[in-house]
């Protein structure tokens, strides 16, 4: 669903140049034949890859997560200013209180993010009924 937001343009979607290499390693190891379809939906769903995060953002990042890979990931989210980091990592993200009150933005589940996108259209909704123009 997250993919199909972003090819309606409801949604801007990023992904770090970390996630895009482990999808790639992945795919080529477990699934090759799948490597020209996940390019294909990344397309479609006009997913951009972030710029690689600078020593700043990578200094903050590690400061709250451990792992170097981790931190690059939110290293990349927090530089691009993301509203949002969508992950299913449990053990590194999604129970890393210190992380998840340390950043400027969200993390969460898929799910997560699809509940937050629609408090933001609704809000957008909203805003858009009591604007008399």
């Amino acid at each position: 669903m997250l993919l199909r937001l972003g090819e309606a343009g409801a949604i801007e979607l990023l992904i770090s140049p970390q996630v895009l290499a482990e999808l790639q390693a992945a795919l080529a190891r477990k699934a090759p034949e799948a490597l020209p379809l996940a390019a294909v939906l990344l397309d479609r769903a006009a997913a951009t890859v972030a710029t690689p995060p600078d020593h700043d953002h990578l200094e903050l990042a590690g400061a709250l997560i451990a792992h170097p890979g981790d931190a690059a990931i939110v290293a990349a989210a927090w530089q691009a200013s993301s509203d949002f980091l969508v992950t299913l990592d449990q053990q590194h993200f999604l129970k890393n209180q210190s992380l998840i009150a340390g950043v400027p933005f969200a993390i969460g589940t898929p799910g997560d993010a699809l509940a937050w996108v629609r408090m933001q259209l609704q809000r957008r909704a909203r805003g858009a009924e009591l604007d008399p123009a």
